[in-house]
């Protein structure tokens, strides 16, 4: 796919973040752009932004009966679907101990059961587009784990083996489906702000998290285009993401010490 011009795109979580960036870009090099999110006023705020290309839904990508019925709802209104971004995604920071299991439940809905949802639900029309492509969203956080980030990662590492795995197959069938995963590093969005989190001092969490994020969500869809135009495999966003990607290469599994021991440092700064 070397343009997107009169393309289909289907994008989940556009209300914020680096949602709203894919669908404004897409917007911006001619493709028709449906949007979605579980908030109604934020996606028809990207709506607006994007312009007459765009077409906003609600859309909760944890019900599956819903997802099913937007991709029937999306291919009738557009006539087909060339691309889908599995991108809607929550944080929930917290302990395996503190951690409640409707909390666990809650974000492996969205963050692993939305992707297999709009995957599911839009591979049979892209497969009919003839030049289709699946983008689904890992994290860094799909490469190494992370203390108070368990059910995260859990849904980042799925995310990460699902999208190999149906890259895999759409090869050995011969589909015309490219398939992409995406781990971006620090992106400056609200994800850490809108958080479920045991922490006792949340803003002092999101505060630190906006210090480490280096890459902005236009950045990072401007990366993940370019991603989809070049077929890649694995789309790495933000020059972090390219140092955690090669930590559990070179360290294996001796990583998580040293991680723990950082992890431990930084709790009790923010404790003083």
């Amino acid at each position: 796919m070397k343009q997107f011009a009169d393309k289909v795109v289907v994008v989940t979580g556009a209300g914020s973040g680096i949602g709203r960036a894919l669908a404004l870009e897409f917007a911006r090099r001619g493709a028709r752009v449906a949007l979605s999110d579980v908030n109604a006023a934020n996606a028809e705020e990207t709506a607006k932004l994007a312009g007459d290309n765009a077409r906003p839904y609600v859309l909760d990508v944890a019900d599956r009966a819903a997802v099913l019925a937007h991709a029937d709802e999306v291919a009738g209104e557009f006539g087909r679907v060339n691309v889908v971004v599995n991108n809607a995604g929550v944080a929930l920071g917290a302990t395996v101990e503190e951690m409640t299991f409707e909390d666990y439940d809650w974000l492996m809905g969205i963050n692993l059961g939305g992707v297999v949802n709009g995957t599911k639900a839009f591979l049979p029309h892209l497969i009919a587009s003839g030049d289709g492509h699946v983008v689904n969203i890992s994290s860094v956080f799909g490469f190494v784990g992370v203390p108070t980030q368990s059910a995260y990662n859990a849904a980042k590492f799925a995310v990460r083996g699902f999208t190999e795995a149906l890259r895999e197959e759409m090869l050995i069938a011969r589909h015309p489906v490219g398939v992409s995963c995406v781990h971006p590093g620090g992106i400056k969005t609200n994800i850490v702000r809108n958080s479920r989190s045991g922490a006792d001092d949340q803003e002092k969490a999101a505060q630190g998290f906006e210090r480490i994020a280096k890459t902005t969500p236009e950045k990072a869809a401007q990366t993940i285009l370019r991603g989809i135009e070049r077929k890649s495999a694995r789309i790495l966003i933000g020059p972090d993401a390219y140092v955690i990607d090669a930590i559990p290469r070179v360290l294996g599994s001796a990583y998580q010490r040293p991680l723990a021991i950082l992890a431990r440092m930084g709790l009790k700064k923010m404790e003083s």
